[in-house]
């Protein structure tokens, strides 16, 4: 969740920190403000809602200086208004918070029998008070911060500023992730690399417990112990441009249609020339295997969802699936030959990375699937496998998404393999299919007018119920999630053999219901399920290619055309109707889509 950045520059920094704030403004937007020193005097401005009122803000209130500390919130404790917007100050400090201090209340209560009082329903200003205190009390700003970082319990990211300290700036984690950058004689902090890039490309992960002394011409890093730590400066690579909308309305219809260049990327890091699927090292070895976990959360759990079909069908391995918000609370046996997988797209999520832990020293392997190779999840895991989607700016995950199953794919295929479970050639025509999913991805693109069409009628809706069987349920799964992210209609998704169990009750001519159908083996099942709701008046928007129309078309609401795919891969083709559908209806009820209300990208906070 939110979105931290901080310069200590050469320049007048209040443009610079609004800049990057914009590159991070997919955290939070529920509001925004910046702290700067000038003159040794430290002054801020906040403004609720997005950041554009925020800059409205700069035109008529300036804010000079060249240091400076921002902050773009997605709220936890505290309403999102103006008074609990970051940064926080109390005295001599300013602060910006990423996470969630889950003893404030005890800090709270401390500080009081001090005689201070609290102008705002955060945690964070909680911090902001606890070290200004101990400022008051004739800390410097370092051993102030380390005192209340002592304090502490939670997960957090946390930036401080001090008045009269125009060279200095202090950055700790523990639990969220935040990143350094080395600039010429200047020094920047940042949630992620994102907001650096235009910046620079050297840049420091802060570890588990880091807290870091900045200066323009230094950095100083010590453990949570104290002790000094040498981390290494790595050489990103972010093309700035890919972090605009390419004259696109929305990053996330820019993202749609990125989906066949950057899946053709992800295929030709895992698929070699000779039709070899291969592994970054160090690999692992697929048949000491004998139980597969997998754990995730939102659009990723469904991504792991459809890769249980594939390594279950193909490579013969068990899998379970899980919500990593309820993994660890279950605490389940991790029995001999078990890999845990876990799945993010920014390799931060709290929960994933919690469940990961949690299998430390109980699995026998760690895998990821990531998109940010340099993340905690990445780092904490035996074998990372990178998903190459590039920057996903909008919140509802879309080339992520594709990207997360074309790795999937391949790693049940490499597990096939090496299991003997499929022989050379199917192996072969199990790549070939994979090869020719960037095209069927702009096939499928191309019936974007078809899918307006059904969307402006689902628009009307209150209610819309989505149906698939076998790889096509999880897809159900992430065609509602998509609808209720960004169009705020109220979504469901069932296996399409449920329906007559319970949700058939909810089928009239009000409530739509999407059926996600290609002409495979489970075709004519799906079809009983849809004239079922059909006979009930129900309004059906039939998905499925020109053999599966033909011979179940008549009588539908509505219909969208894809084209003909192998069963292999039809999971990762029939994500694009599920992105536009909702893209199309949320543009119907002018809905914002790339910041949907109550929603962030990256979800830090438990």
């Amino acid at each position: 969740m939110c979105g931290i950045v901080g310069v200590l520059g050469t320049n007048e920094v209040a443009p610079i920190l609004v800049e990057a704030l914009k590159r991070l403004e997919y955290r939070g937007y529920d509001s925004a403000g910046i702290a700067t020193i000038n003159d040794g005097t430290l002054d801020r401005r906040r403004a609720i809602g997005k950041l554009v009122n925020l800059g409205d803000r700069l035109v008529h209130a300036p804010l000079a200086g060249k240091s400076g500390i921002g902050h773009t919130r997605w709220a936890t404790h505290g309403a999102p208004n103006e008074n609990n917007a970051h940064p926080h100050k109390s005295g001599k400090v300013a602060v910006v918070h990423n996470g969630i201090i889950e003893n404030f209340r005890e800090l709270r209560e401390e500080l009081a029998t001090h005689g201070l009082e609290f102008t705002t329903d955060t945690d964070t200003e909680t911090v902001a008070m606890l070290t200004d205190y101990f400022v008051s009390q004739g800390a410097t700003p370092i051993e102030a911060v380390n005192k209340t970082l002592a304090k502490l319990d939670g997960a957090f990211a946390l930036a401080f500023l001090f008045d009269g300290e125009q060279d200095l700036m202090i950055a700790a984690r523990k639990g969220s992730p935040l990143a350094i950058g080395h600039g010429d004689g200047e020094m920047y902090i940042g949630s992620d690399a994102i907001a650096l890039a235009p910046m620079t490309n050297r840049v420091t992960y802060l570890e588990e417990g880091d807290c870091a002394v900045l200066t323009r011409t230094s950095l100083e890093i010590r453990d949570q112990n104290g002790e000094l730590k040498n981390r290494a400066v790595k050489t990103i690579e972010i093309d700035s441009s890919r972090v605009d909308k390419a004259g696109y309305k929305h990053f996330m219809a820019k993202e749609i249609a990125e989906q066949p260049t950057v899946l053709g990327n992800t295929l030709s890091h895992y698929v070699s020339s000779e039709g070899e699927i291969n592994l970054p090292e160090p690999g692992i070895d697929f048949t000491k295997i004998e139980r597969l976990t997998m754990v995730a959360c939102g659009t990723a759990y469904y991504a792991c969802m459809t890769a249980k079909y594939w390594f279950e069908q193909i490579a013969r391995i068990p899998v379970e699936i899980d919500v990593a918000s309820e993994f660890r609370y279950r605490e389940p046996p991790i029995t001999k030959g078990t890999v845990a997988l876990f799945v993010s797209q920014s390799g931060e999520t709290a929960d994933t990375l919690a469940a990961l832990r949690y299998c430390e020293g109980k699995a026998d392997k760690i895998l990821s699937v990531v998109n940010v190779p340099e993340s905690s999840i990445a780092r904490e895991s035996d074998l990372a496998l990178p998903i190459f989607a590039g920057v996903e700016v909008g919140v509802a995950s879309t080339k992520a998404f594709t990207c997360q199953l074309t790795v999937l794919l391949s790693l049940a295929l490499k597990a096939a393999s090496d299991r003997g479970e499929i022989t050379p050639e199917q192996l072969a025509d199990h790549v070939a299919s994979m090869r020719n999913v960037p095209a069927l991805i702009n096939a499928a693109i191309d019936q974007d007018a078809q899918m307006q069409s059904a969307a402006r009628k689902i628009s009307e809706a209150r209610d819309v119920l989505f149906l698939g069987r076998g790889v096509m349920y999880p897809l159900a799964h992430e065609g509602a999630l998509k609808l209720k992210e960004i169009s705020y209609i109220h979504a469901e998704a069932y296996a399409s053999g449920e329906l007559k169990h319970g949700p058939i009750a909810l089928v009239d001519k009000h409530v739509p219901v999407v059926v996600m159908a290609p002409r495979d083996p489970l075709f004519d099942k799906s079809v009983s399920n849809m004239q079922e709701v059909m006979a009930r008046k129900g309004k059906v928007v039939l998905i499925s290619d020109a053999q599966g129309l033909k011979e179940a078309g008549e009588g539908t609401w509505a219909t969208v055309e894809m084209p003909t795919v192998p069963d292999v891969v039809a999971p990762i083709v029939y994500a694009v109707p599920a992105q536009l559908l909702a893209y199309h209806t949320a543009l119907a009820k002018g809905t914002d889509v790339d910041q949907p209300r109550n929603l962030a990208k990256s979800v830090t906070v438990e």
